[in-house]
This record gives C-alpha cells, sequence and structure tokens, in this order.
C-alpha cells in the first residue's frame, strides 16, 4: 500500500504519531543555466536587473517557500522548520546551482521542504530574468542528501 492512501485508496496523512522524534535534515539542488546576455550582467557574485538583486531575492525567496511547504503540498505536513539555507553560487556553462538546506528535530522529514525551496528560488531567478530572455532552463531540480528517520539518503 502507499504511504498517501487509506484501506480504501483515499488520499490520506501519513500517520507519524508513532514515529520517533529525530534530527532531520535534507539538501535539495536546482539547476538553473541562463543565456550569456543574462550571465553578462553578473558583477561580484550577484546578478543585478532592473527588478534589482536576483540570488539575493531567490534566496528570500526560496527560505519562505520552504517555511510554506505544508500549505501547498496537500498531504505534507505542516513542519516548523530549524533551520533553512539557501546558497547559490555561478558554475561553468552558465548554469546557477542554487541549493537549499532545510534541518529540523521531527517524526517526519523534511526533503519536501527542501525540494520546495530549491524549486521556488529557481523560478524566482527565472522571474526576475525573464524580461532579458524566455531562453532560461531550468533544469533538474533533486534531493542530494537526507538524515534522520527510518534511513539516510546521499546522492553519489
Amino acid at each position: 500500500m502507499l504511504s498517501h492512501l487509506d484501506n480504501q485508496n483515499n488520499p490520506a496523512m501519513v500517520d507519524v504519531s508513532a514515529k520517533a522524534v529525530t534530527w532531520r535534515t535534507a539538501t535539495a539542488q536546482s539547476i538553473v543555466v541562463l543565456p550569456a546576455e543574462i550571465m553578462e550582467l553578473l558583477s561580484g557574485g550577484e546578478l543585478q536587473t532592473k527588478k534589482g538583486a536576483v540570488f539575493q531575492t531567490a534566496i528570500i525567496a526560496g527560505i519562505m517557500a520552504a517555511k510554506k511547504t505544508g500549505d501547498l503540498i496537500p498531504l505534507c505536513h505542516p513542519l516548523g522548520m530549524e533551520n533553512c539555507v539557501v546558497t547559490i553560487r555561478v558554475s561553468s556553462a552558465y548554469e546557477v546551482v542554487i541549493q537549499c538546506t532545510a534541518s529540523i528535530t521531527a517524526k517526519t522529514g523534511i526533503e519536501m521542504e527542501a525540494l520546495v525551496g530549491a524549486s521556488m528560488a529557481a523560478l524566482t531567478v527565472y522571474d526576475m530574468c525573464k524580461a532579458m530572455s524566455h531562453d532560461i532552463v531550468i533544469k533538474e531540480t533533486k534531493l542530494i542528501e537526507k538524515t534522520g528517520g527510518k534511513r539516510d539518503f546521499k546522492r553519489a
């Protein structure tokens, strides 16, 4: 049986009442590919547009979104995150690498918060740059690592 279905195959929130409280962390990553004309605006590790500082705004958006994950995903438990850090760096090939790490002491995992945070930060980069080009690609969003709970995970 899938964890989000009850005995009658109806959607259901997972009952975590019997689970142990453990320290849990999760890191997710999104990659945004920007065209050369946008990347030429990069200065001092920040991308400035008419809308303002792109990376700083994306970091705030990612944190805000991670805090709202339980409101956005129907069967996701509302969690009071203890920490959320969004980092942004530019790699080769015009890629903006966004990572969101969330942590909590709880009965359920926090990987959805990390994934939502990274995703929203990527969408914010798109939104702030779309006036200059629509040739922007959000290439991938994936879980990088999670700890705590039943099993740990680390992408090789």
